[in-house]
């Protein structure tokens, strides 16, 4: 006769993880939602308003852009859905791990904000705070993710020597204007 194991006094029941087509949807969906509010707001400046700027000799060609944020976006897709398998079962972890996709989730809130603040609004200035504070925010994420999947934090590493770069580009195009 098998019994069920007791249960200890203090014990937390853990909570279920999320079925793998859950998981994907939310590793996947707002990282397609990013890239589409990307685009829409890049595409009708990059021939007229962008062309017209003033850039740095390091200024990348247009076409290495959505190259570039094809292959990141796939890795931070990629990093979500790791992070989001590795959560704990129970104790003080989840709290962490719970911060963890908080700052996973502000930092690609920024991402989805840089494009229109740059490309729609023309705001070069306010582009600029908002790609360092990403990169502070994609850093952090990077640091709290480490403890639970190194692979999701490593694959973030990418995106933010991109957003580095990025950032120091949107520096010397607001300096230039």
């Amino acid at each position: 006769m098998s019994r069920a194991p007791a249960s200890s006094p203090g014990h937390v029941p853990s909570e279920p993880a999320l079925a793998l087509p859950w998981r994907l949807a939310v590793a996947i969906l707002p990282v397609v939602l990013t890239a589409f509010l990307g685009s829409a707001a890049t595409g009708p400046n990059i021939e007229g308003w962008y062309a017209g700027l003033a850039k740095p000799v390091f200024n990348p060609p247009n076409w290495a852009f959505p190259v570039a944020w094809t292959i990141l976006y796939a890795m931070i897709a990629w990093s979500a859905f790791r992070l989001l398998g590795a959560k704990p079962r129970t104790g003080p972890t989840v709290g962490a791990w719970r911060l963890a996709l908080a700052a996973f989730g502000a930092q690609l809130a920024l991402n989805a904000a840089w494009t229109p603040t740059f490309f729609a609004a023309h705001a070069l200035g306010a582009a600029l705070v908002v790609s360092g504070a990403m990169l502070v925010m994609i850093l952090w994420t990077i640091r709290l993710s480490w403890r639970f999947d190194r692979l999701a934090a490593w694959l973030l590493v990418p995106y933010a020597a991109w957003v580095s770069f990025a950032t120091v580009l949107t520096g010397a195009i607001w300096h230039l204007n």
